[in-house]
This record gives structure tokens, C-alpha cells and sequence, in this order.
């Protein structure tokens, strides 16, 4: 009788187990990476496999819609879960990814620290040599490459995007003062003097290509590169991004150094990593202000996610506790309110999507 009853028992322990164990699943399923060779296979998962509220999908597509967007894609544990294009835009269509692209750089100048071509910690005139600014010589050899990836050079951010020598000017001791400006983009030229390579050949082999971005390309616009590519291939960047820089098991950028990227990276800006926007933080300071900000970056959106994002809202939002990608590409969103970074969207946009699981 004893023995039944044990035998009971287990037989409704794992069945217990197997419920729980589907109901989770979908989180605790391995991670899936598109194949890296150019081809257009991705598998998929339902809104109805994840248990998610079918009824908040055409809220939320027409909402984005309303907004000018042209694409949306959310991705969990790398499978495609939404992918929607609007306004005439597909699939095919390449648009600019704006400063969403400066996480790019800040991958790609990883990539070159890990090939022991450069160091983070040293300053930008040990690569591009004196004179790249026209701060006063002292004043130069304070701002380190890992300064322009912290976007606390000390260099006046009210001049405009050209950064060229007369127009980097000193305001401040690097360190000292946060402020977003278009400097870091001479992160790219270190690279280039230290590889021995173009920027864009350099970016495409170690990682363009290795994820299978394929047909992006950088593009002058007004003396700044910006990237352009499919949706696709900003959601591979933003799958990269959820594997803390590994690659179906390959390393793409050293794991360390990525957690460094997607933490704060000084102290006057707690919101703010390398060229990364940070969720959950207590503070938080704004392109072109010199101002604090309490309280968290996006109240709606998941306090571990961790953001791209681009003028005219362009966006990458990265929520590892929910293994999840989202891309947005398309217009401003609000052409009345139109900014470099962060926009009340963000928040507009994260109550339609919370409504889809919560």
C-alpha cells in the first residue's frame, strides 16, 4: 500500500512539473540565432505559444502606425514573435539607424580592445596624435577613448555636428562634465589607425559579417558616418546585444566588456554606459541639458532593459529578464517634439507593449 502511495505521489509530482515546465517555457527555451549566411530563414514564435493577450496586437499596430513608424520587430529568446512594416516600408528597404548606431561603435571599438589594438583607458591622441581638437594641449591628453564612450570629453557640445579639429573646443576638464555630443565618432578613426584599416572594412569583417548583416553600409551624411540597413539586421544586432556579445557560442566581443557597456559608466549621468541609454536608474540627464532628471529613465519599460536610440526614434531596446529585442524604425513620432534620444514615445509606446503580457 506504502509503495502505491509513493508511486502516487510522484506520478503527480511530475505532472506538476511538466505543467510548470510548459507554462515557462517559452523564456526558458534555448536561445535561437538566425544563420549567419545571408539567408532569410528566422523561426518564429506565437503571441499565442507565449501566452501573451492576442486582443493588445492590433492596438499596438495601429498605435505604430499613428506614429509614423515603419517597422516593428520584438524578438524573444531570438525568435521572431511581431515583425511589421508600415508606410511602405518592407522588409528589403534599408533605413538609418541615427545614434541608435553609436552602440556600433562602441561593439566594434570592444572588438579592436580585445585584439589588443587599442585600449580603451588611453588617451585619443595616442592613436589620432596631437591637435585632433583645438583645446588646449594639456587640456587633450586628458580625454581617453573610454571619455568618448561616456560622452564626458569636456568638448562643447553647442557647436554642432562637425568634428572637425576648430570645432572640438574645451569647456571643461574631461570627466568633469556629461554631454552628448557627436565626438565619439573619432572612436572610429582610432580604430582605423590602429587596425590599419577603413572604419567600414574593419566594422564589416569582425562584425557585419560574422552575424550576418547583411548589405548594411555606413553612409556620410554631413561629415558624420551614419549606418543604414534592413530590420532585420538591427534585430541581429539586437539579439548580439541580449548575449552580452557572443554569437550562437562565438564571442563576438568579449562578454566583460559589453557588461561594462550596459552599466553606468560615470557619475554624472547614472543613465548612460557606453554610448548605451540605461532603464531603472534613480537619475538620468538629456541631450543638450545640464540638467538631472530623478527618477528612472523609462517608467513604463522594464527597469533591467538597457536601449539604442536614435533621433526621430529610431530604437533598440534590450530587456534581458524577459529575454527580449524590440526594433523600431521610421519617422519622429511626434513631429511637434522632435529630439536626438529620448522622446515621451518611449513611454507611449512601452503601456501598448506592456499590455501585450501583463
Amino acid at each position: 500500500m506504502r509503495k502505491i502511495y509513493l508511486l502516487a505521489l510522484v506520478s503527480f509530482l511530475m505532472l506538476n512539473c511538466s505543467s510548470d515546465s510548459s507554462e515557462s517555457e517559452p523564456i526558458n527555451e534555448q536561445m535561437y540565432f538566425p544563420p549567419s549566411d545571408g539567408s532569410n530563414t528566422w523561426e518564429t514564435k506565437s503571441i499565442t505559444d507565449l501566452g501573451w493577450n492576442q486582443n493588445a496586437v492590433q492596438p499596438l499596430l495601429d498605435y505604430l502606425e499613428l506614429k509614423n513608424t515603419k517597422s516593428f520587430i520584438i524578438l524573444v529568446n531570438g525568435r521572431i514573435v511581431m515583425e511589421n512594416y508600415f508606410n511602405g516600408h518592407t522588409a528589403t528597404t534599408p533605413w538609418y539607424w541615427a545614434s541608435a548606431g553609436k552602440t556600433l561603435t562602441t561593439t566594434v571599438t570592444g572588438i579592436a580592445q580585445d585584439e589588443g589594438l587599442i585600449n580603451i583607458n588611453n588617451k585619443v591622441s595616442d592613436y589620432l596624435g596631437t591637435g585632433w581638437t583645438s583645446a588646449p594641449l594639456a587640456k587633450e591628453n586628458l580625454i581617453t577613448c573610454k571619455n568618448l564612450l561616456s560622452m564626458n570629453s569636456g568638448l562643447n557640445d553647442a557647436l554642432g555636428d562637425d568634428v572637425s579639429p576648430a570645432n572640438l573646443q574645451y569647456v571643461a576638464d574631461a570627466g568633469t562634465r556629461w554631454a552628448y555630443h557627436n565626438v565619439y565618432v573619432k572612436l572610429q578613426d582610432v580604430v582605423a589607425q590602429a587596425s590599419g584599416q577603413t572604419w567600414s572594412n574593419y566594422f564589416n569583417t569582425k562584425l557585419r559579417d560574422r552575424i550576418g548583416m547583411t548589405g548594411g553600409a555606413w553612409i556620410n551624411n554631413d561629415g558624420l558616418s551614419v549606418y543604414w540597413s534592413t530590420s532585420r539586421n538591427m534585430a541581429r544586432f539586437g539579439l548580439l546585444s541580449l548575449n552580452q556579445g557572443k554569437w550562437n557560442g562565438t564571442t563576438i566581443v568579449n562578454s566583460n566588456y559589453f557588461n561594462q557597456a550596459t552599466t553606468t559608466s560615470q557619475t554624472l549621468n547614472q543613465a548612460y554606459g557606453y554610448l548605451w541609454w540605461l532603464n531603472g536608474k534613480s537619475s538620468y540627464r538629456l541631450p543638450g541639458l545640464q540638467f538631472e532628471f530623478n527618477g528612472t529613465l523609462m517608467s513604463n519599460a522594464p527597469s533591467d532593459m538597457y536601449a539604442a536610440l536614435g533621433k526621430n526614434d529610431q530604437k533598440i531596446y534590450v530587456v534581458p529578464s524577459m529575454k527580449m529585442v524590440i526594433i523600431r524604425m521610421g519617422d519622429v513620432a511626434n513631429p511637434d517634439n522632435p529630439t536626438f534620444a529620448l522622446s515621451g514615445f518611449d513611454n507611449e509606446l512601452w503601456d501598448k507593449i506592456n499590455d501585450l503580457y501583463q
